[in-house]
């Protein structure tokens, strides 16, 4: 008995260190968070896209945080822009890092691939760009038509992918919100002395620099 009072103690003293490193200490750090000074706000059709990046489970396969060189050598080799900062995500509710990289990280796509017909063809048919692709193809968010109406967007396919009988397949409203949103993710702008402070570095004990990778795009 006299024995099991200290370690009481001790891991209730424990958990409330925690608790004060891991979430108050953290929580106090961003209540005066601002949002970077190039970063917009996501316009009404982004958000409805961003909602279905998280129906369609894009998620589970792709992440939205580029690490620093500390943390790993991989994510500046591939181009996915410099290692993301607290403020990139101020208009994200909830924030969506993933976990899982099946795919690449998406953080800056808006900035690597910028055209929205890329993006239409690659949710149409993952395959009709990357051959090799693992992503699955979202064809219910598109529509096959005998003729395309003025105001539709066609999708382009190489021709063996286009549906028979010279057949046209357009997309949806759900398949344009989230390529726009898909469009707006774009963290290229260089980050701020004092959002670079916030962020882990991992392993890498140098100084952080403002200057965005030359091949972040």
């Amino acid at each position: 008995m006299n024995k099991l009072l200290p370690l009481l103690i001790g891991a209730i003293g424990v958990l409330l260190l925690a608790t004060l490193m891991l979430v108050i200490l953290p929580a106090w750090q961003m209540r005066t968070a601002e949002p970077p000074q190039r970063l917009q706000p996501y316009t009404e059709q982004q958000l409805l896209g961003r909602q279905q990046y998280v129906a369609n489970g894009c998620i589970y396969c792709h992440s939205q945080q580029p690490r620093s060189t500390g943390q790993t050598l991989f994510d500046g080799a591939q181009g996915w822009g410099r290692a993301s900062t607290p403020g990139d995500y101020f208009y994200d509710a909830p924030h969506l890092l993933g976990t899982m990289r099946t795919g690449p990280d998406l953080l800056n796509i808006g900035a690597r691939m910028k055209s929205r017909d890329w993006h239409l063809t690659h949710l149409y048919q993952p395959r009709a760009i990357f051959d090799w692709s693992l992503m699955p193809s979202y064809p219910y968010m598109f529509e096959v038509k005998d003729e395309a109406a003025p105001d539709d967007v066609v999708v382009r396919l190489p021709a063996q992918f286009q549906p028979s009988g010279g057949r046209v397949v357009v997309a949806r409203e759900e398949a344009l919100d989230l390529v726009d949103y898909l469009l707006s993710l774009d963290r290229t702008y260089p980050a701020s002395e004092g959002e670079l402070q916030k962020r882990d570095r991992g392993y890498d004990h140098r100084p952080e620099t403002t200057e965005t990778p030359s091949n972040a795009g």
